[in-house]
């Protein structure tokens, strides 16, 4: 690996911790989501993972000069700015060899069209990254006619037609046989997991235990079954839905390292809409793996059946602006754009087998315009080398390297209302600095440079309001999830916090992971759910995309039921000329079990945190490699839901 930051100044940030947020939990999220294990079977600190990052950048092509690399450690540091979560885990690892790009970036889109696309999700799902795809009819009704008569059988013998191998690509060739069997072939198989090693073996690379074959097996046989009762015919939305889902659960249950979906379905299919109808009963737990958008041109495109779920029966299903998002960067800048949908979280407008290229600044902490400005120009840097990478499937390559879409994020935005002008300013000079850097390098011009993204991870190292999100309320406890096997779990008790079992969709318990209870306050300069109406956070939106975000703006609304008249005028008003992507959640009466917010008051957040000992330094998870769970994507959806 590439060293450019010298001993000598390295030296002056050892054991130093910069200001961590949210009263210890930004500590604990960083040590145990990103901080990896080095050779001496320790763990790193926050001085040593950032050194990491820097001179793994500059291993792929960053380019730093000297003092840039030194400028951007501080800055890092500090927790003015930051890479995105795949790169801090990843930068400077043996592992970026192996997978490119795969290995750096989190999410991917793909309109499923040919049965190889389930394969594509599969793979970048168990990889870590999120992934959203489209169910509309025009799409899937290019999938071949599914076969009559195909059983799959699992079977636990040595001379199966199939061995699944005890790898990555061995599950994914498992999935491959069934599709084939299903659309192509017609022919029957049979199947063994006898090589798969047992839960609870660690796994290399990308960290995390082995949850065994069973996942593997319980979802082949629910795909197999959907499969075959459509047998004959081809599949529904819904069908792909499920598909997808399970695949997404799959994922979820073989690895800590979740993984997200995002299903965009057209706004009139009756099954779609009513996939998370929860109050009709029978709803399956995989359904819980995607947060759910339909395609809507035109305020006209959403039903009645979509604003039924906003009454708090169901999930509240998303809007995706299609049209808007490839004829326009920022509002008022006209470009045109290959997209075709979203990454799961929304901010990023992505083509078929496009991904996601993120990094993050701390508006909250940044100090000046001038400050922002080199932030933004030194995140670019590693983010365009990484764009220049190769990726596992070429299809990924041509595009990536044809768009060099980037998606440099804001967050803490509700805490610095004073500084968004800055961002207009920031955005011309960086629009300016990659015809620069592009024609020194010889890549072609990023067709998109900027986000607003959900931001779980990295508003919480820093103490950040999410994104553009207001402060979930002044106190609140947010839930963060820990594999059972984890020492975390033991010490958070140990420490006072509450913990208990996860609770499934459908109400049954998950006891491989726990939910760990933190109580949190938003501060006193940040700007709350309760001071800000639905239409508030929409104009906020809308002001945010037409001065910084080129891509789109992540959001998920807070609203009360009496706002949804207001909500529906605004969007009649405003919504096919000013809004990319938006979803929306009750702030209250939500329906959903065990939130990653939850509001509480000055007494209860005071008698919790009064029975919790300070987070200062985790001295006893030396050697572990496991990590929280669902921090990005809370259960395999979107954080903020």
């Amino acid at each position: 690996m590439s060293v450019i930051l010298t001993d000598e100044f390295l030296a002056k940030y050892k054991n130093k911790q910069p200001e961590w947020g949210y009263n210890g939990l930004g500590y604990i999220v960083y040590k145990r989501t990103y901080a990896r294990p080095k050779e001496d079977g320790t763990i790193e600190e926050w001085n040593e993972t950032v050194a990491r990052c820097i001179n793994g950048a500059q291993d792929i092509g960053a380019d730093y000069t000297q003092a840039e690399a030194e400028e951007l450690y501080d800055l890092v540091f500090n927790l003015k700015c930051n890479f995105a979560g795949r790169m801090l885990w990843q930068l400077g690892t043996d592992t970026v060899l192996k997978h490119g790009g795969n290995s750096l970036l989190n999410c991917w889109f793909t309109a499923l069209r040919r049965p190889q696309d389930f394969s594509f999700i599969f793979e970048n799902l168990m990889l870590g990254g999120g992934v959203g795809f489209s169910v509309k009819g025009e799409d899937i009704h290019e999938l071949p006619r599914i076969k009559k008569k195909v059983k799959v059988v699992h079977e636990k013998v040595k001379d199966a037609d199939f061995i699944v191998p005890d790898s990555r690509q061995g599950w994914i060739k498992l999935l491959e046989q069934v599709l084939d069997a299903y659309f192509v072939s017609g022919k029957s198989f049979t199947y063994s997991t006898i090589l798969i090693r047992g839960a609870g073996e660690p796994i290399k690379g990308f960290g995390g235990v082995a949850s065994g074959p069973q996942p593997l097996v319980d979802g082949m046989t629910s795909i197999t079954e959907i499969m075959s009762a459509r047998a004959g015919k081809k599949l529904r939305p819904i069908d792909v839905l499920d598909i997808c889902n399970i695949i997404g659960s799959i994922v979820v249950a073989g690895n800590v390292r979740r993984s997200a979906e995002i299903a965009l379905g057209d706004p009139d299919n009756f099954h779609f809409l009513r996939a998370k109808r929860w109050d009709l009963g029978n709803i399956p737990n995989w359904r819980s793996m995607s947060n759910n958008t339909i395609f809507a041109d035109d305020y006209s495109h959403i039903s009645d059946s979509v604003w039924e779920g906003y009454m708090g029966t169901g999930e509240p299903y998303g809007l995706f602006n299609l049209p808007l998002s490839q004829k326009f960067g920022r509002l008022g800048d006209k470009i045109k754009d290959n997209c075709e949908g979203l990454n799961p979280c929304g901010e990023i407008t992505l083509a078929d087998y496009e991904c996601c290229n993120l990094a993050e600044l701390y508006l909250n902490n940044i100090e000046s315009p001038e400050q922002l400005t080199r932030c933004a120009l030194l995140l670019y840097k590693t983010q365009k080398a990484i764009a220049a990478l190769e990726f596992l499937h070429e299809e990924t390559n041509k595009i990536v390297h044809k768009n060099m879409r980037l998606g440099l994020g804001v967050t803490g935005i509700c805490q610095s209302f004073d500084k968004i002008d800055w961002l207009d300013k920031c955005y011309t000079e960086l629009k300016e600095y990659d015809k620069i850097w592009s024609a020194k390098k010889g890549y072609n011009e990023s067709i998109k440079l900027t986000t607003v993204k959900p931001s779980g991870t990295n508003s919480l190292l820093c103490g950040a309001t999410p994104g553009v999100h207001a402060g979930f309320s002044r106190h609140y406890i947010r839930r963060i999830r820990v594999s059972a096997g984890d020492k975390l779990v033991d010490m958070c008790r140990e420490m006072g916090y509450n913990i208990e079992n996860v609770r499934r969709f459908d109400t049954s318990i998950d006891h491989k992971t726990f939910v760990v209870e933190f109580p949190c306050e938003a501060g006193d300069k940040a700007i709350l759910a309760e001071d800000m109406t639905a239409i508030k956070q929409l104009e906020l939106v809308k002001r945010i995309q037409t001065v910084w975000s080129d891509n789109a703006v992540s959001v998920t609304v807070y609203y009360k039921k009496e706002e949804m008249n207001e909500i529906k005028e605004w969007l009649e008003e405003n919504y096919k000329t000013s809004i990319k992507s938006v979803s929306f959640v009750l702030h209250n009466e939500h329906g959903f079990d065990q939130p990653p917010y939850e509001e509480i008051d000055k007494e209860t957040y005071d008698k919790m945190l009064s029975k919790v000992t300070p987070i200062v330094h985790l001295t006893d998870l030396n050697g572990e490699e496991s990590q929280i769970e669902g921090i990005e994507c809370e259960g395999g959806a979107c954080p903020i839901k």
